[in-house]
């Protein structure tokens, strides 16, 4: 059973994201500005972190100075451009051709980001198997986009 638990967050993660792209691109058409949208979007978001954190690891327990000041930094602008563009194409593409694009974009990086060991990763090779299960996703997500 607990062998299925993280395959099932994952699921449930990728079902959020894809329900999170049309909400924000809504939310985006009202507020007139795909980058407001994503402000908010993030306002929401912290504020909600920080009360979970506050609860799971009150501040003296953390480490604030261990992480590089870049890790804070790039970690928020990825999730900036991430955001924002999924708001910008979801209503250009639709929910279902965006996350396959989505999660082809994540598994082509994930195999080089593995492959250099990027930041600590455990370093694995590109396989024959690897890079043709990341074509079949992708030409996956062509099928989705344009049948």
């Amino acid at each position: 059973m607990g062998a299925l638990v993280w395959p099932l967050l994952g699921v449930l993660a990728g079902a959020l994201v894809a329900t999170q792209a049309p909400v924000n691109a809504a939310l985006a058409r009202g507020l007139g500005a795909p980058v407001a949208a994503a402000a908010v979007s993030f306002l929401v978001g912290t504020l909600a972190l920080v009360v979970v954190a506050l609860i799971i690891a009150p501040p003296q327990g953390l480490h604030w100075r261990a992480p590089h000041i870049s890790l804070f930094i790039v970690g928020g602008l990825l999730g900036a451009c991430f955001v924002t563009l999924n708001i910008i194409l979801a209503p250009k593409l639709g929910a279902a051709a965006l996350m396959a694009f989505l999660v082809s974009g994540q598994l082509l990086a994930g195999l080089v980001l593995d492959r250099i060991g990027f930041l600590g990763l455990a370093v694995r090779e590109i396989t024959l198997g690897r890079v043709a299960g990341a074509a079949m996703l992708l030409a996956g997500a062509l099928l989705i986009r344009f049948t």
